[in-house]
């Protein structure tokens, strides 16, 4: 790292014998003049991880995320400067690399190295606000979340939130089995308040333990206007992080974001 902060003119860097630095010294042009301009730039963008380090001191978690990543960084930093002494080394001693194209290379790696790292943070980031967001959440456990997942029938009735169109003057409920199967059709009020849905079939007995999907035809003068999902209250089991998201198990097995609840009340 120190040889390259060096105030050296790229053309005279490798060059071992008087010959060759004499060489390099005839066929050197009136830019070279601006090569300590590169040495700057140099300086600045080889501690790039160093500030970014910085900046994550707030948080132990982020901080080791940088410290993580930093030997890879180290580790391509040194094999772009191989690779660019070696591109000085054997550039024409007639007509030798301009030195703003050395700068445009090194800022352009810092620029590389300076997203990685930054991606780096923001994973750690994220996973940190996952993690507060399920212990936030730990309170749902055990309450009923309002949906659109289907809802488990375990034998008792279940909670259903439905939204009729607005020009509807009869609505039909349209129940699927887990196959998606419709296994009931239930001519219900025109009316979003919360109906419950007993499970039981025509013949009087209920139906099998399961999950079940509602949908609710609306419709006017006989004419179907159309057919939407209905809400269902499902039982929270558990909150977990999955890959920075919150997400909820719901009695049933059904697992949804936390972002997809809308509405949730105390359990019966």
């Amino acid at each position: 790292m120190t040889t390259v902060t060096q105030s050296i003119p790229p053309a005279f860097t490798g060059l071992k014998t008087s010959a060759d630095l004499a060489r390099a010294a005839k066929a050197a042009t009136p830019q070279e003049a601006t090569t300590p301009a590169v040495a700057t730039t140099t300086k600045t963008a080889i501690p790039a991880s160093e500030s970014t380090t910085t900046t994550t001191d707030s948080t132990s978690t982020s901080t080791s995320e940088t410290t993580a990543a930093t030997p890879t960084l180290s580790s391509d930093f040194n094999t772009f400067l191989q690779m660019l002494t070696v591109q000085m080394k054997n550039q024409d001693p007639l007509n030798p690399i301009d030195s703003s194209d050395y700068a445009v290379q090194l800022a352009t790696f810092s620029s590389v190295e300076q997203q990685v790292v930054t991606n780096d943070l923001l994973e750690g980031l994220g996973a940190q606000m996952g993690a507060m967001g399920m212990a936030q959440l730990a309170g749902w456990v055990g309450m009923d979340a309002r949906s659109s997942s289907a809802g488990y029938f375990d034998g008792s009735p279940i909670s259903l939130s439905p939204s009729p169109e607005r020009l509807a003057d009869q609505t039909t409920l349209v129940v699927r089995d887990a196959s998606n199967t419709i296994v009931q059709r239930i001519d219900v009020p025109v009316s979003a308040d919360t109906i419950e849905w007993a499970g039981v079939g025509e013949d009087g007995l209920p139906f099998a333990a399961g999950v079940y999907r509602f949908e609710l035809e609306s419709y006017a003068n006989d004419e179907l206007l159309g057919a939407s999902t209905v809400d269902t209250y499902t039982r929270i089991t558990e909150a977990r992080n999955d890959n920075g998201t919150t997400m909820l198990l719901l009695e049933g097995g059904t697992q949804i974001a936390a972002a997809q609840i809308t509405a949730l009340r105390q359990a019966d």
